[in-house]
């Protein structure tokens, strides 16, 4: 009997090269896991912790000055050397609050796909490194909330950034980036769907790189503004170390996140349609809620300022660190978001980064949606005229709503 040596191996070959991409990711998740049980990062974050004391670290710089809140912004230009230190520290401040909101969310999901995973067998490293990142998401979300909370009592006489209680924008915060990818029983299906399907348990990865990508927008800055004051050997503070070591545990996280979204899928069964429908509904929900703006008060935020920037800000300038009127307040809050300046220029292109690095990212998924893949939603959010638009929209209903509430209507 004669064989067809040439369509024989053209048979064989995607099985081979596919055995040999699943050897591939599988030896690179088990070097991952080594190197994280190896590292002592969290136990340095932990010790960090422990010992924080605000007024130690009350008189420097966290991190460069433009990971400010309100930098580049007209108030910021006027704003005295000890205001702009704290604008500093309050960058931070709400920077990892929402941090330990979707890590929050990471514990949670990382259980229950990390159960998928289990069930099938042949994984079982990478769910001991997804028990690893568990165990430290925890240190991390303790550390980040006792330096913020501190931090705020200290600046504002109360944490107004960090409590759930103080408005609906601080609520929304403490959802965490999955808390606000959509409405309640929307999110509990995807929460349902990521438990269910190894290629689903898998796809929730993707969202979870978008976050590590978006994290490390500020912790790269970060962590080379540690090494910079390391080299000097001048005085590091410790949130500062607190950053560049918990950059070095995401750095783990994020080798995960992309190993599992872009290679461990292929692993398993082609999606159904239903499967691949669901998954790319997350990305688009994700790039909707999270990443359809640009904020003119905070670098490296893609959400619009109605949700979040605006009504703290407005908290900010009315606590003791600026002591402002509520006319003077509101006056700030439309010179500096509806208005251009140089801090939307600055985070347009902190955008283009995070707009360049997912489409690499998402172009090698072969199940997204054209709209997904070139991420054509949150292109559409870098605008700075539509940025002032909206902040325009919402100031005139803002400012009349502050007006009533302090029994002044306009």
């Amino acid at each position: 009997m004669m064989y067809n040596t040439e369509e024989l191996n053209t048979q064989q070959q995607p099985q081979i090269t596919c055995e040999i991409q699943v050897k591939k990711h599988l030896k690179v998740t088990e070097i991952n896991y080594r190197r994280n049980k190896e590292s002592n990062y969290t136990e340095k974050i932990k010790e960090l912790e422990q010992n924080f004391d605000y007024s130690s670290y009350k008189d420097h710089y966290w991190s460069d000055p433009e990971l400010s809140i309100l930098y580049g912004t007209p108030l910021y230009e006027v704003a005295s050397p000890s205001q702009k230190i704290a604008l500093n520290h309050l960058f931070w401040v709400g920077g990892y609050n929402l941090t330990a909101a979707s890590e929050t969310n990471t514990v949670l999901y990382n259980q229950i796909t990390g159960s998928v995973f289990y069930s099938i067998g042949g994984y079982e490293t990478l769910c001991h490194e997804l028990d690893v990142e568990t165990s430290q998401e925890r240190y991390h979300i303790h550390a980040f909330r006792t330096v913020a909370n501190m931090t705020e009592l200290d600046l504002l006489g109360d944490a107004i950034i960090g409590n759930p209680f103080t408005g609906h924008e601080s609520k929304a915060m403490q959802g965490g980036m999955i808390g606000r990818l959509s409405p309640g029983p929307v999110r509990h299906l995807f929460s349902f769907n990521w438990g269910s399907t190894p290629f689903l348990a898998s796809q929730y990865y993707a969202l979870r790189f978008i976050a590590n990508m978006i994290l490390k927008l500020t912790e790269h800055s970060r962590s080379q503004y540690f090494k910079e004051l390391e080299k000097k050997n001048e005085f590091i503070p410790a949130p500062t170390a607190i950053s560049y070591y918990h950059f070095l545990d995401e750095s783990f996280h994020t080798t995960t996140s992309q190993l599992i979204a872009q290679d461990l899928y292929k692993d398993f069964p082609k999606p159904t349609k239903y499967e691949k429908f669901m998954a790319n509904l997350s990305i688009y929900m994700m790039q909707f809620t999270v990443l359809n703006g640009l904020s003119a008060g905070a670098v490296a935020s893609f959400y619009p300022d109605n949700l979040f920037v605006i009504p703290l800000v407005y908290k900010i300038l009315r606590s003791p660190l600026f002591a402002m009127s509520t006319q003077e307040a509101l006056f700030w809050i439309e010179k500096c978001f509806c208005h251009e300046h140089e801090g939307l220029h600055l985070n347009l292109k902190y955008h283009q980064r995070l707009i360049s690095e997912l489409c690499k990212f998402f172009d090698k998924l072969d199940y997204t949606w054209p709209v997904n893949r070139e991420m054509r939603v949150m292109a559409t959010g870098g605008s700075i005229s539509k940025a002032i638009q909206n902040n325009t929209q919402f100031f005139h209903k803002f400012s009349k709503s502050v007006a009533c509430e302090n029994g002044n209507p306009i």
